[in-house]
């Protein structure tokens, strides 16, 4: 997220005047408060998990698990051990929802210790989970949902050897900015491979075909997925000497999905870029 949403847990009154102070315990290593949420007053981080992409099943009701994949945190929380009146479950989930709830969160299932809410901030959403028991210890997990980006790129041989199968083939690892047509710096791999591609079959002539979901206007994704289309052309022409004749762009926009519009996942599989051979 671009910006840190730091916010004090809602402590119960009587929690904060019985409250003794304690001695600092130590956080584990590497370990620090996710930026949507600080921690309860002399609380300490016994440990942690932090994943760049990873999926995670949050409930939303009895039996209802919904999996969200994104960036993954994971923190356990431990009272100092000097606390004779620890709070209760209820009170610990109670601060997570409130703080949770005055930026926009919404509660998604509840049970006598866990709880599940959902949050849209700056464009991203986010799924957290909070688990509390009787010891005064939580735990928090919070995934902020994104797709994956693609790191392994299908090299030249593999295109050539889908083109010569079934006559094209999508292209992993071309990004633009959302509602955009210039290509993100992390295209020049997969690109790169297609000129290898193209410099190995001197006779080869493709179409460049770029393909949206269907959210927005169909003018303007038709409009978008041509200019992608011709965002990679030129990227092969300038910068890796290809021939204009051999390449022509072409803008299918939303008309030949490979997967459910219905859901993110999907909608991510379906913006994408084909090569199809003339």
């Amino acid at each position: 997220m671009k910006k840190t949403i730091c916010l004090l847990l809602l402590i119960l009154s009587g929690f904060i005047t019985a409250a003794p102070c304690f001695a600092e315990q130590k956080d584990a290593v590497n370990c620090k408060d996710h930026p949507l949420l600080t921690r309860l007053p002399d609380y300490w981080i016994q440990a942690c998990t932090l994943k760049q992409f990873e999926a995670y099943a949050f409930m939303v009701g009895k039996g209802k698990p919904v999996q969200v994949e994104g960036q993954f945190t994971n923190i356990r929380y431990q009272p100092p051990s000097g606390l004779t009146t620890k709070p209760s479950t209820l009170q610990v989930l109670r601060n997570v929802e409130n703080a949770v709830k005055q930026i926009g969160g919404t509660v998604m299932a509840t049970d006598s210790s866990k709880e599940t809410l959902k949050l849209t901030r700056d464009g991203k959403e986010l799924w957290i989970e909070v688990w509390a028991d009787y010891t005064g210890q939580y735990i928090l997990t919070i995934v902020e949902k994104a797709a994956m980006v693609q790191e392994l790129v299908a090299n030249a041989d593999a295109f050539a050897d889908s083109l010569k199968t079934t006559g094209h083939i999508a292209v992993e690892g071309i990004y633009f900015e959302t509602g955009k047509s210039e290509l993100k710096p992390e295209s020049a791999v997969a690109i790169t491979e297609v000129a290898k591609l193209l410099k190995a079959n001197m006779a080869l002539k493709l179409y460049v075909v770029g393909h949206t979901d269907n959210a927005g206007a169909l003018d303007g994704n038709m409009k978008l997925s041509q200019d992608r289309a011709q965002s990679v052309v030129q990227a092969l022409v300038k910068s890796h000497g290809i021939e204009a004749v051999r390449l022509k762009a072409y803008g299918s926009g939303p008309y030949t999905p490979v997967a459910s519009n219905d859901t993110e996942e999907g909608r991510a599989k379906n913006r994408r870029v084909e090569l199809v051979k003339q």
